[in-house]
């Protein structure tokens, strides 16, 4: 029988790898979050770790530090036409769980569910991160460099950063995003070759509803703020690989 402090173990490394890394964010000159965001994020990052490991975290860390990167691709230039993301770039509590809420529901679930969903789970926490990364690159990418951007549900001409347009650049963008990020998840071994695959055809569906969702609800629903649409985003892609994961399983 385990021991409890072995079977706290990977808490224990969760808490004081998170704290070490809370320090150092907290004193460096140039903030990714804001203190309320990293607090949030410490508090990610201690149920990921805990929950999933170093493999877990290491796909939550590609996504914050590509996705935080990506924010800032033309960011004067967004700044200067209003269509940058609010304290330059800098991510607060709302951004943190829009991003990871269903990742992190996922996590718990491997926790808490049967070992036979396990594999589903895990393949549902990559797919959320591969959906959100798709999603930032598309959309840092068609604003800084989109040269025509439409509007998803008309492909009518619309500018750059419109909610629901949609660009070549952006489209491309986003799908080398989500390819990226699931070759993390299949690098440390959270899916395999299969669940890869599901992964970037999810990202591109879910962005894609995204999209729909910013150009005919977005603007009629106070409460849909850009936060809320990210949960909904996560959560179709996860949903759409899990689909996918299963209607394979189904195949004669």
């Amino acid at each position: 029988m385990l021991s409890p402090i072995y079977a706290l173990n990977p808490w224990i490394i969760a808490v004081v790898l998170n704290t070490v890394l809370l320090t150092i964010a907290l004193i460096a000159p140039k903030k990714l979050l804001t203190n309320a965001g990293l607090f949030h994020a410490w508090i990610l990052g201690v149920l990921i770790w805990g929950s999933l490991g170093w493999q877990g975290y290491m796909v939550v860390l590609f996504y914050f530090l590509v996705g935080s990167g990506v924010t800032r691709i033309g960011l004067a230039q967004k700044e200067a036409e209003g269509i940058a993301e609010k304290r330059s770039g800098a991510r607060g509590p709302e951004n943190v769980w829009g991003s990871a809420l269903t990742a992190a529901l996922c996590a718990v679930g491997v926790v808490l569910g049967a070992k036979s969903i396990t594999p589903l789970l895990l393949l549902g926490y990559v797919a959320s991160f591969s959906t959100k990364l798709s999603d930032t690159c598309a959309s840092e990418v068609g604003k800084a460099y989109g040269k025509r951007t439409y509007l998803i549900t008309t492909l009518q001409a619309v500018p750059r950063g419109t909610e629901g347009a949609v660009s070549l650049e952006g489209t491309l963008a986003g799908i080398v995003g989500s390819i990226a990020i699931a070759f993390i998840g299949w690098g440390v071994g959270l899916i395999d070759v299969s669940g890869l695959i599901f992964c970037v055809i999810a990202a591109f569906i879910a962005t894609n509803i995204e999209s729909v969702i910013g150009a005919t609800l977005q603007a009629k629903v106070d409460w849909l703020t850009n936060e809320v649409v990210n949960i909904f985003n996560t959560l179709i892609g996860a949903s759409a690989a899990v689909l996918l994961a299963l209607a394979w399983r189904s195949l004669p």
